[in-house]
């Protein structure tokens, strides 16, 4: 199977050709919001072939963008389109079945492109040349620009991997630009007798990841000292934008990403932690899509209430997902997801469900039934651990693996809910091939 991953470049570019270079960044940017309005006019259109065929002569004429750049414009636009409409019916959805009451606005002006960041398509807009060179279609023609990156990415690239699309992004507070290249690698295919251990991963705030073996081994990675950092920058954003003169403006260009970097480089870490700890696993993580749909939130608008509200959204949980599901793939692992619902309210030994176990919402999980104790993070890793256990005994039994519930059929979920009830807990379960 393939497994994709991104090679991040630096480009050690002359005056000239830096200057090339963000000329074209600052076309391409401005023809994506000229496609932008023109498809916002038109019934807000996301089909890429009518949006190419109505403004390919108007981006070369007016941004002087190359053939192939002209082609990739409509379509980026097109697929951010899609991507809007995909929300607005969604939200149509829940607003319908009453999961909530706000209705989404992305579509209510056309979408504004701000990030300069252009995307080449390799063997048309880019190549890699000898000696770590690396040839750019520029709006001057093409310039040859030396790079380094990491040694096992330039090795890849070196020993002829398959290379996709590239992105030319500018790190503006360095003034340097990188190359991010898509390169695919060829891993083996995922079979049960390689995964040969069951891992469950439940993420929250307090502990960003709590890890749970079906041989009663666990891990918790604190959020105790990057979380308040993260707040903190959120906090001071938050005052600069409310102050808004040219002091706080510039105080803001300057701490702009802090607070996503942190973050980013957290959840890396956390990732890498837990695929190295357990390699050769089959790694169950939560299915939080539509969670803040799926999730009650206080009505109001006091100070307290507002902060339990943005709770839910203080950490990138889909970002640390898709990080140990990548890194999983690269060492013999596999990543899958089960049903969130109940993982944190049912009893592992006695599979009793309701809010009561949960005191006061704390980290302490009681039983109201077996009085059962633990650690209540533990216990909504243990539950997900047991539920990826079932998943890989139908894939033993069936062949087919489940890589994803189908939330969208509501019998099959009833199912897959009632068999979870049915499971408990067990130190000295182990997922042997007999199973």
């Amino acid at each position: 199977m393939q497994t994709v991953v991104t090679a991040k470049l630096k480009l050690n570019t002359t005056p000239e050709q830096f200057k090339a270079l963000r000329t074209t960044q600052l076309a391409y940017r401005d023809s994506l919001n000229y496609v932008s309005q023109y498809a916002f006019a038109h019934g807000k259109m996301s089909n890429a072939v009518r949006l190419q065929d109505a403004t390919y002569e108007e981006i070369r004429l007016r941004f002087h963008l190359p053939s192939q750049m002209a082609c990739s414009v409509p379509r980026q636009v097109g697929a951010s389109y899609k991507t809007l409409w995909t929300k607005v019916k969604n939200n149509a959805v829940h607003r319908k079945e009453g999961k909530t009451k706000k209705r989404y606005k992305g579509l209510d002006k056309a979408p504004k492109f701000i990030s300069p960041t252009l995307t080449y398509q390799y063997k048309k807009d880019y190549t890699f040349k000898k000696e770590q060179q690396v040839s750019i279609l520029t709006l001057e023609g093409r310039v040859i620009v030396p790079y380094t990156g990491y040694n096992k990415h330039v090795a890849l690239i070196q020993r002829g991997a398959e290379i996709g699309a590239s992105k030319l992004w500018y790190d503006k507070p360095k003034k340097q630009f990188y190359l991010l290249v898509s390169l695919e690698i060829e891993t083996a295919d995922p079979t049960p007798e390689t995964h040969k251990q069951v891992v469950g991963v439940d993420v929250g705030m307090r502990y960003l990841a709590v890890t749970a073996t079906m041989q009663g081994d666990c891990t918790f990675h604190s959020g105790k000292q990057i979380v308040p950092k993260a707040n903190h920058y959120a906090r001071l954003r938050k005052r600069l934008q409310k102050k808004g003169t040219r002091s706080a403006t510039r105080r803001l260009v300057a701490i702009s990403g802090r607070e996503r970097r942190l973050k980013q480089n957290t959840n890396h870490v956390v990732s890498k932690r837990i695929v190295l700890q357990h390699p050769q696993s089959l790694i169950g993580l939560e299915h939080l899509t539509d969670i803040r749909e799926r999730t009650k939130r206080r009505k109001g608008k006091n100070a307290k209430q507002r902060k339990a509200n943005r709770t839910f959204s203080k950490w990138s949980f889909a970002e640390l997902h898709s990080m140990i599901a990548y890194k999983a793939l690269l060492h013999r692992s596999m990543a899958i997801k089960v049903d969130a619902n109940y993982t944190s309210q049912a009893c592992p030994k006695c599979g009793h469900t309701c809010k009561e176990n949960r005191p006061n919402k704390g980290l302490l999980f009681v039983c109201q039934n077996c009085q059962y104790t633990l650690h209540a993070d533990l216990v909504g890793a243990r539950n997900i651990a047991m539920r990826t256990l079932l998943i890989r005994q139908d894939w033993i039994g069936t062949g087919l693996l489940s890589v994803r519930p189908d939330v969208s059929d509501d019998e099959a979920k009833a199912a897959r809910l009632k068999r979870y009830a049915e499971l408990r807990w067990s130190s000295d379960t182990t997922p042997s091939p007999r199973l």
